[in-house]
Protein backbone atom coordinates (compact mmCIF):
# COMPACT_ATOMS: atom_id res chain seq x y z
CA UNK A 1 0.00 0.00 0.00
CA UNK A 2 2.53 2.55 -1.19
CA UNK A 3 1.73 6.03 -2.44
CA UNK A 4 3.56 8.39 -4.80
CA UNK A 5 3.67 12.14 -4.22
CA UNK A 6 2.70 14.34 -7.18
CA UNK A 7 2.75 17.66 -5.33
CA UNK A 8 2.70 19.20 -1.87
CA UNK A 9 2.02 22.87 -1.13
CA UNK A 10 1.75 24.97 2.01
CA UNK A 11 -1.81 26.16 2.63
CA UNK A 12 -3.42 27.79 5.69
CA UNK A 13 -0.92 26.41 8.19
CA UNK A 14 -1.09 22.95 6.73
CA UNK A 15 -0.10 20.91 3.71
CA UNK A 16 -2.16 20.26 0.59
CA UNK A 17 -0.89 17.20 -1.21
CA UNK A 18 -1.80 15.23 -4.31
CA UNK A 19 -0.88 11.56 -4.46
CA UNK A 20 -1.30 8.45 -6.59
CA UNK A 21 -1.36 4.74 -5.88
CA UNK A 22 -2.10 1.51 -7.68
CA UNK A 23 -5.57 0.52 -6.51
CA UNK A 24 -6.59 -3.11 -6.26
CA UNK A 25 -10.33 -2.45 -6.37
CA UNK A 26 -10.21 -0.40 -9.60
CA UNK A 27 -7.12 -2.12 -11.05
CA UNK A 28 -5.55 1.16 -12.10
CA UNK A 29 -3.57 4.10 -10.78
CA UNK A 30 -5.83 6.37 -8.75
CA UNK A 31 -5.16 9.98 -7.81
CA UNK A 32 -6.39 11.65 -4.64
CA UNK A 33 -5.68 14.78 -2.61
CA UNK A 34 -5.18 15.08 1.14
CA UNK A 35 -5.10 18.23 3.26
CA UNK A 36 -3.35 17.85 6.62
CA UNK A 37 -3.27 20.67 9.24
CA UNK A 38 0.00 21.37 11.02
CA UNK A 39 0.66 18.65 13.56
CA UNK A 40 3.34 19.75 16.02
CA UNK A 41 1.73 17.65 18.78
CA UNK A 42 1.75 14.44 16.69
CA UNK A 43 -1.99 14.05 17.15
CA UNK A 44 -4.47 12.06 15.10
CA UNK A 45 -7.09 14.20 13.38
CA UNK A 46 -10.72 13.60 12.44
CA UNK A 47 -11.04 12.91 8.71
CA UNK A 48 -13.60 13.88 6.09
CA UNK A 49 -13.95 12.21 2.70
CA UNK A 50 -15.26 14.48 -0.08
CA UNK A 51 -16.83 12.84 -3.14
CA UNK A 52 -16.96 14.93 -6.31
CA UNK A 53 -19.56 15.10 -9.06
CA UNK A 54 -19.85 14.21 -12.73
CA UNK A 55 -16.85 15.07 -14.95
CA UNK A 56 -14.70 15.98 -11.94
CA UNK A 57 -11.41 14.67 -10.58
CA UNK A 58 -9.93 15.37 -7.16
CA UNK A 59 -8.65 18.67 -8.52
CA UNK A 60 -11.99 20.51 -8.76
CA UNK A 61 -12.78 20.65 -5.06
CA UNK A 62 -9.11 20.83 -4.04
CA UNK A 63 -8.60 24.06 -5.98
CA UNK A 64 -12.13 25.52 -5.94
CA UNK A 65 -13.79 24.27 -2.75
CA UNK A 66 -11.98 26.50 -0.27
CA UNK A 67 -11.95 23.89 2.47
CA UNK A 68 -8.31 24.26 3.52
CA UNK A 69 -8.80 27.33 5.72
CA UNK A 70 -11.64 25.77 7.72
CA UNK A 71 -10.03 22.34 7.91
CA UNK A 72 -6.98 24.01 9.42
CA UNK A 73 -9.05 25.97 11.93
CA UNK A 74 -10.91 22.86 13.12
CA UNK A 75 -8.04 20.39 12.87
CA UNK A 76 -9.58 18.07 10.27
CA UNK A 77 -7.95 16.09 7.46
CA UNK A 78 -9.78 16.27 4.10
CA UNK A 79 -9.43 13.43 1.58
CA UNK A 80 -10.66 13.88 -2.01
CA UNK A 81 -10.63 10.83 -4.32
CA UNK A 82 -11.24 10.72 -8.06
CA UNK A 83 -14.69 9.97 -9.50
CA UNK A 84 -13.96 6.86 -11.57
CA UNK A 85 -11.21 4.48 -12.63
CA UNK A 86 -8.75 5.86 -15.17
CA UNK A 87 -6.71 4.39 -17.99
CA UNK A 88 -9.28 1.94 -19.25
CA UNK A 89 -10.78 2.29 -22.71
CA UNK A 90 -14.05 0.42 -22.78
CA UNK A 91 -16.37 0.89 -25.71
CA UNK A 92 -18.37 4.08 -25.07
CA UNK A 93 -16.51 4.92 -21.85
CA UNK A 94 -15.57 8.43 -22.94
CA UNK A 95 -18.60 9.26 -25.11
CA UNK A 96 -20.75 11.13 -22.57
CA UNK A 97 -20.28 13.19 -19.42
CA UNK A 98 -22.77 11.23 -17.31
CA UNK A 99 -21.58 7.65 -17.82
CA UNK A 100 -18.17 6.04 -17.86
CA UNK A 101 -15.05 8.12 -17.35
CA UNK A 102 -15.59 10.67 -14.57
CA UNK A 103 -18.96 9.17 -13.72
CA UNK A 104 -18.38 6.11 -11.54
CA UNK A 105 -21.42 6.83 -9.33
CA UNK A 106 -19.65 5.33 -6.27
CA UNK A 107 -21.11 1.87 -6.82
CA UNK A 108 -19.76 -1.61 -7.58
CA UNK A 109 -20.64 -2.35 -11.20
CA UNK A 110 -21.96 -5.83 -11.94
CA UNK A 111 -22.26 -5.59 -15.74
CA UNK A 112 -19.42 -6.35 -18.15
CA UNK A 113 -17.06 -4.75 -18.94
CA UNK A 114 -17.55 -2.21 -16.14
CA UNK A 115 -17.51 -4.81 -13.37
CA UNK A 116 -13.79 -5.38 -13.93
CA UNK A 117 -12.69 -1.93 -12.71
CA UNK A 118 -15.72 0.22 -11.83
CA UNK A 119 -15.71 -0.73 -8.15
CA UNK A 120 -15.77 2.78 -6.68
CA UNK A 121 -17.93 1.75 -3.72
CA UNK A 122 -15.29 -0.66 -2.46
CA UNK A 123 -12.59 1.87 -3.22
CA UNK A 124 -14.16 4.59 -1.09
CA UNK A 125 -15.45 2.37 1.73
CA UNK A 126 -12.53 -0.03 2.09
CA UNK A 127 -9.34 0.52 0.11
CA UNK A 128 -8.88 4.28 0.32
CA UNK A 129 -9.55 4.56 4.09
CA UNK A 130 -7.04 1.78 4.76
CA UNK A 131 -4.46 3.59 2.65
CA UNK A 132 -5.13 6.93 4.36
CA UNK A 133 -4.91 5.39 7.81
CA UNK A 134 -1.52 3.90 6.95
CA UNK A 135 0.05 7.09 5.57
CA UNK A 136 -1.65 10.00 7.36
CA UNK A 137 -2.40 10.87 11.03
CA UNK A 138 -6.14 10.17 10.98
CA UNK A 139 -8.49 8.98 13.69
CA UNK A 140 -10.96 6.80 11.82
CA UNK A 141 -13.25 6.72 14.83
CA UNK A 142 -13.89 10.37 13.94
CA UNK A 143 -14.79 10.06 10.28
CA UNK A 144 -17.37 11.81 8.12
CA UNK A 145 -18.31 12.02 4.46
CA UNK A 146 -19.64 14.75 2.20
CA UNK A 147 -19.91 15.50 -1.50
CA UNK A 148 -21.52 17.29 -4.43
CA UNK A 149 -24.13 16.11 -6.96
CA UNK A 150 -23.10 12.56 -7.97
CA UNK A 151 -20.71 12.76 -5.02
CA UNK A 152 -23.63 13.78 -2.82
CA UNK A 153 -25.37 10.61 -3.95
CA UNK A 154 -22.25 8.67 -3.02
CA UNK A 155 -21.88 10.35 0.36
CA UNK A 156 -25.50 9.66 1.26
CA UNK A 157 -25.58 6.02 0.20
CA UNK A 158 -22.18 5.17 1.67
CA UNK A 159 -22.80 7.11 4.87
CA UNK A 160 -26.22 5.58 5.42
CA UNK A 161 -24.97 2.03 4.88
CA UNK A 162 -21.89 2.48 7.08
CA UNK A 163 -22.92 4.69 10.03
CA UNK A 164 -20.32 3.03 12.24
CA UNK A 165 -17.60 4.18 9.85
CA UNK A 166 -18.98 7.55 8.66
CA UNK A 167 -20.58 9.24 11.63
CA UNK A 168 -21.45 12.48 9.87
CA UNK A 169 -22.97 13.25 6.43
CA UNK A 170 -23.47 16.49 4.53
CA UNK A 171 -24.08 17.15 0.85
CA UNK A 172 -24.26 19.90 -1.75
CA UNK A 173 -26.95 19.61 -4.46
CA UNK A 174 -27.06 15.80 -4.22
CA UNK A 175 -28.70 13.23 -6.46
CA UNK A 176 -30.97 11.84 -3.75
CA UNK A 177 -33.25 9.52 -5.74
CA UNK A 178 -31.32 8.19 -8.76
CA UNK A 179 -34.04 5.63 -9.45
CA UNK A 180 -36.30 8.59 -10.25
CA UNK A 181 -34.07 10.69 -12.51
CA UNK A 182 -32.39 10.37 -15.94
CA UNK A 183 -28.83 10.43 -14.58
CA UNK A 184 -29.59 7.53 -12.30
CA UNK A 185 -31.48 5.51 -14.91
CA UNK A 186 -28.57 5.74 -17.35
CA UNK A 187 -25.90 4.90 -14.78
CA UNK A 188 -27.77 2.10 -13.05
CA UNK A 189 -28.86 0.44 -16.30
CA UNK A 190 -25.31 0.49 -17.59
CA UNK A 191 -23.48 -0.50 -14.43
CA UNK A 192 -26.04 -2.70 -12.66
CA UNK A 193 -28.34 -4.04 -15.38
CA UNK A 194 -32.08 -3.85 -15.83
CA UNK A 195 -33.23 -5.42 -12.55
CA UNK A 196 -34.39 -2.44 -10.49
CA UNK A 197 -34.19 -4.41 -7.26
CA UNK A 198 -30.42 -4.16 -7.60
CA UNK A 199 -30.68 -0.39 -8.00
CA UNK A 200 -32.22 0.12 -4.55
CA UNK A 201 -28.90 -0.58 -2.85
CA UNK A 202 -27.52 2.66 -4.31
CA UNK A 203 -30.52 4.95 -3.92
CA UNK A 204 -30.42 7.14 -0.79
CA UNK A 205 -34.18 7.60 -0.64
CA UNK A 206 -34.78 3.85 -0.89
CA UNK A 207 -32.20 3.22 1.83
CA UNK A 208 -34.05 5.57 4.18
CA UNK A 209 -37.32 3.79 3.40
CA UNK A 210 -35.64 0.46 4.16
CA UNK A 211 -34.53 1.68 7.58
CA UNK A 212 -30.93 2.83 7.10
CA UNK A 213 -30.02 5.86 9.23
CA UNK A 214 -27.21 8.21 10.09
CA UNK A 215 -26.59 8.79 13.82
CA UNK A 216 -26.61 12.56 13.25
CA UNK A 217 -28.69 15.03 11.31
CA UNK A 218 -27.90 15.15 7.58
CA UNK A 219 -27.18 18.62 6.17
CA UNK A 220 -28.16 19.47 2.58
CA UNK A 221 -27.43 22.73 0.78
CA UNK A 222 -29.28 23.15 -2.52
CA UNK A 223 -29.29 26.19 -4.81
CA UNK A 224 -32.66 27.47 -6.00
CA UNK A 225 -31.21 28.40 -9.42
CA UNK A 226 -29.70 24.99 -10.05
CA UNK A 227 -30.52 23.96 -13.64
CA UNK A 228 -30.74 20.32 -12.55
CA UNK A 229 -33.00 20.87 -9.55
CA UNK A 230 -36.35 19.75 -10.96
CA UNK A 231 -35.32 16.96 -13.32
CA UNK A 232 -32.32 15.33 -11.65
CA UNK A 233 -31.98 16.32 -7.97
CA UNK A 234 -35.43 16.53 -6.34
CA UNK A 235 -34.32 16.95 -2.71
CA UNK A 236 -37.90 17.07 -1.49
CA UNK A 237 -38.24 13.33 -2.23
CA UNK A 238 -35.43 12.51 0.16
CA UNK A 239 -36.61 14.93 2.84
CA UNK A 240 -40.10 13.43 2.74
CA UNK A 241 -38.68 9.93 3.20
CA UNK A 242 -36.53 11.14 6.11
CA UNK A 243 -39.50 12.76 7.82
CA UNK A 244 -41.58 9.61 7.43
CA UNK A 245 -38.87 7.25 8.67
CA UNK A 246 -37.25 9.18 11.51
CA UNK A 247 -34.02 10.44 9.97
CA UNK A 248 -33.07 13.95 11.06
CA UNK A 249 -32.34 16.13 8.02
CA UNK A 250 -31.87 19.83 7.35
CA UNK A 251 -32.47 21.07 3.80
CA UNK A 252 -31.32 24.63 3.17
CA UNK A 253 -32.53 26.09 -0.12
CA UNK A 254 -29.96 28.73 -0.98
CA UNK A 255 -31.52 31.56 -2.97
CA UNK A 256 -29.94 32.23 -6.37
CA UNK A 257 -27.17 29.63 -6.22
CA UNK A 258 -26.65 27.23 -9.11
CA UNK A 259 -24.91 23.85 -9.47
CA UNK A 260 -21.39 25.25 -9.72
CA UNK A 261 -18.55 25.35 -7.20
CA UNK A 262 -19.67 28.79 -6.04
CA UNK A 263 -22.25 26.92 -3.95
CA UNK A 264 -19.61 24.80 -2.24
CA UNK A 265 -17.16 27.65 -1.87
CA UNK A 266 -19.80 29.82 -0.20
CA UNK A 267 -21.09 27.25 2.29
CA UNK A 268 -17.99 25.13 2.85
CA UNK A 269 -17.33 26.75 6.22
CA UNK A 270 -20.77 25.70 7.44
CA UNK A 271 -20.17 22.12 6.37
CA UNK A 272 -16.74 21.84 7.97
CA UNK A 273 -18.15 23.27 11.21
CA UNK A 274 -21.11 20.88 10.99
CA UNK A 275 -18.80 17.88 10.76
CA UNK A 276 -16.44 19.20 13.42
CA UNK A 277 -19.39 19.47 15.83
CA UNK A 278 -20.55 15.93 15.06
CA UNK A 279 -17.15 14.28 15.15
CA UNK A 280 -15.58 16.03 18.11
Amino acid sequence: MTINTKSEQRSFNGQQGVYTHLAESTQCEMEFSVYVPDNSDNQHFPVLYYLSGLTCTQENVTTKGGFQQYASQHGIIIVCPDTSPRGTDYDGEHDSYDFGSGAGFYLNATQAPWSTTYQMYDYVVKELPQLIEKHFPVNHEQCGIFGHSMGGHGALTIGLKHPEQFRSISVFAPIVAPMQCPWGHKAFEGYLGSDRENWKNYDATQLIIEGYKSPNEILIDQGTSDNFLQEQLKPEIFVKACEEHGQAVKLRMQQGYDHSYYLMNTFMQDHIEFHASNLK
